[in-house]
Order: C-alpha cells, then structure tokens, then sequence
C-alpha cells in the first residue's frame, strides 16, 4: 500500500472499506468516484493507490479487508501512544511541551505501592534527588526497592575490586542517601571494576521501573542537574508487559552473577 493510503485516518479507511465491499465504490477507481468519501485533495492519490491494487487482480472485498486491517493496525497504534508520555527536561520555551524528569521520577516514587527498580549510570545530589523514595520506604516498610548503578575504576588507581566497592558503599550511605533512612539494595557490574580496560563495561542504562507496571526510560543520570536542568529526553511508558520484561531482564543478570550486591 502506498502513501496516500497509509497518511488516511482510520475512520477514512474504514468508510472506504465499507464503500467497497456494498458495491457503492468499485473498478475503475476514479478521484471523482472517491470524492464523496474524501476531499478533492487526497482522492486522486487514493483512487490511484486503490486501482494499482486493482491492476494485481486484488478484488474489491479483498481491497476492503486489507484496508479493514490497516485501519486498525492505524487504531492499535493510537492506543499505544496513548500509553506513552514524553518527558521533557531543559530551558522553558513559550509553546514548547517541558516536563521536568525531577518531577515524574518524584512521582514514581511517591506513589510506589510495592517496588521500585533504578537503574543509572551516576549518582551526584542523591539525597535531593532520592528524597521523596527514602520517605516512601519509611511509609510503606515493604517496599522492595533495588539499584544498580556504576561503580568505576578511575584512571590509575590500583586498588582492589573489593576495596573500590567498599568505598563506593561508604560514600553512597554517607553522601547520596539521606542521612537516617534505611539504604535499599544496590548492585553493580564488577566488569566495569576490572583492572584490564579492554574488558570493562559500563552500566549504562537509565530506568526507573515502578510496581511492575509504569517504566520509565530516560536520557537522564541521577543527579541534580540531569533531574532539573540539563537538555533531557525519557519516556514514561504506562505497560506492565513491558515492566515485567525489563524486571526479569536485570533479575536474570543477577541470577546469573553478572550483577553482585554493593549493598
């Protein structure tokens, strides 16, 4: 099927079908025939997509079933961005769509009934930005609330794997948690601490994955100034299908070792 066919709206395409398949509209499809279903405009480029159709020996209730099938493919499509919302972080412009990161991420986690996952590269500011998250764990006890973050090997320092994440802990409970509140589970890649370059890997994913249900997927580290003023791009995407693929994803990691506890 060729552009024009596809830049039509699902009403049209299934107004069309219908046409089709009770004899009101056959070969040779023709603009003036078609112009009672659609403007002047579009039915030239229709009625020649629709007798190309024709030309292949496609008869019209089969060109009325195909057209069926597009208009809803074009529906489950809608409903699918009806599940998405864009998250949009930097400069305020007049007109311009802008939603704070800082803002959905609070949210996730004030709202979290059962678990929280993060996943992010670096944490700077963690007490500001993890805030509303240690306050939700003090309400709700039972919230399982897991981490995995980056633990690096700066260049030319020497020290044992054991030692680096041993470090890492401390400054984590003591700078990038708020002082007083239980710490949740963080795990890391160890690869990203060996001490050959050549077989490094960073964890470099950014995701926040609440109740096995919201997932949200973003450009952004956990720092204050990715939260609130860099240049930023997530999706915030409402699908528990979704969620419990990306859960097992990093559960089967751990399963499997790739990932060990820093906390």
């Amino acid at each position: 099927m060729k552009e024009a066919l596809l830049s039509l709206s699902s009403t049209d395409l299934r107004t069309l079908a219908a046409g089709l398949r009770s004899g009101r509209l056959g070969t040779p499809y023709s603009a003036s025939s078609l112009s009672r279903y659609l403007s002047d405009a579009t039915a030239a480029a229709v009625s020649a997509n629709l007798q190309e159709m024709a030309d292949t020996g496609m008869q019209p209730a089969a060109a009325a079933y195909s057209l069926e099938l597009l208009a809803s493919a074009h529906s489950e499509l809608s409903s699918v961005g009806d599940l998405i919302d864009l998250v949009l972080t930097g400069p305020q412009i007049a007109g311009a769509e802008h939603r704070d990161t800082s803002v959905v991420v609070s949210e996730l986690f004030r709202k979290a009934e059962e678990s929280i996952l993060i996943a992010g590269y670096a944490v700077y500011q963690g007490p500001r930005v993890f805030h509303a998250l240690a306050e939700r764990m003090v309400e709700r006890p039972t919230l399982k609330v897991r981490m995995f973050l980056d633990i690096q090997r700066k260049p030319g320092d020497t020290s044992s794997s054991a030692e680096l994440v041993r470090r890492f802990a401390h400054r984590f409970q003591s700078e990038e948690w708020p002082i007083g509140r239980m710490c949740p589970e963080v795990f890391y890649d160890p690869r990203a601490l060996s001490p050959d370059r050549s077989k490094r890997a960073a964890l470099h994913a950014k995701c926040v994955i609440a109740d096995g249900r919201d997932v949200f997927v973003s450009s952004a580290n956990f720092t204050e100034a990715a939260q609130e003023r860099n240049v930023e791009v997530g999706l915030l995407l409402h699908s528990p299908s979704v969620a419990v693929r990306l859960t097992h994803f990093f559960d089967a990691l751990c399963e499997a070792g790739h990932f060990l506890r820093a906390l």
